[in-house]
């Protein structure tokens, strides 16, 4: 691998996010990061460099916003850097009732869980190491299987990724490059998603996996070329129980049980 090949990781300052930058860095990856803050990727990149003595690039944008994603792309190409893995962890939560989202919610979780994911893949496709293969791995989740009232944006911005990466994965199959999707259920990556995740007691308990080892795991996955890894023999299980209900029979048992647990508007990872 040269000098000037990294492994790009979007969202990397948040709980998961984190958990592959400190993953990658362990392996001894040179890394791209790039998330909102310059102040903590700041502090993200001097600790990783001073732990694991990886060099560590970053670059703060607000992907949500074409303009500051065209200023991140052009930085990249400016200084002729190239990738050989790709990590699409940036993504966002609105827990609630659709009615009861205000407009720049929509745009905000349509640009950030399905703008930013496939503009960053079209950006950085180009610019791959051609010497090594390809890595993709987008964050998608447990919900991208069912329809879920009360998170019917983020389960359905999640399908999409779900579905868009196993096609793209078949597009690129002959060039090299692998396309492996993460499923995960609960992540204890914030506060509030925490709180989410006690609320739903027992399923939360046992559905719910560390950050570190899903991170880890996934990786492993996607150097192996896999296309989809759930976390967890439990949530294997869910998957497989739920593709033999009827989609509107799983709609109306999610939407009885988020309604008895339902927290506030929750960021996630």
């Amino acid at each position: 691998m040269n000098s000037n090949s990294f492994a790009f990781i979007t969202g990397a300052t948040g709980g998961l996010g984190k958990a592959f930058s400190v993953e990658c860095a362990s392996r001894g990856w040179d890394l791209f990061l790039t998330d909102l803050s310059e102040a903590s990727l700041s502090n993200l990149a001097v600790g990783l460099t001073n732990a694991y003595g990886v060099n560590v690039v970053w670059f703060a944008a607000d992907l949500t916003d074409n303009s500051s994603r065209s200023k991140l792309y052009d930085y990249i190409k400016i200084n002729g850097y190239n990738f050989w893995l790709l990590i699409n962890v940036a993504g966002l939560d609105y827990e609630g009732a659709f009615a009861d989202r205000q407009p720049d919610q929509i745009r905000t979780l349509l640009r950030l869980n399905i703008e930013a994911n496939l503009e960053t893949t079209y950006a950085l496709l180009p610019l791959r190491d051609r010497t090594k293969p390809f890595r993709i791995i987008n964050v998608a989740s447990l919900a991208a299987f069912y329809p879920m009232p009360l998170k019917a944006m983020y389960a359905s911005s999640k399908r999409f990724i779900l579905q868009f990466s196993l096609a793209l994965r078949e597009e690129l199959r002959s060039a090299g490059v692998t396309v492996t999707t993460l499923c995960p259920a609960g992540l204890p990556t914030t506060a509030a998603c925490i709180r989410s995740i006690q609320a739903q007691g027992l399923a939360g308990k046992i559905t719910t996996k560390n950050v570190g080892f899903v991170a880890a795991k996934t990786v492993d996955h996607a150097l192996k070329g896999h296309a989809v890894y759930i976390p967890g023999i439990v949530n294997h299980i869910l998957k497989i129980c739920g593709s033999m209900v009827p989609p509107t029979i799983i709609a109306r048992l999610i939407g009885n049980r988020w309604k008895s647990v339902s927290t506030s508007a929750l960021p996630l990872r």
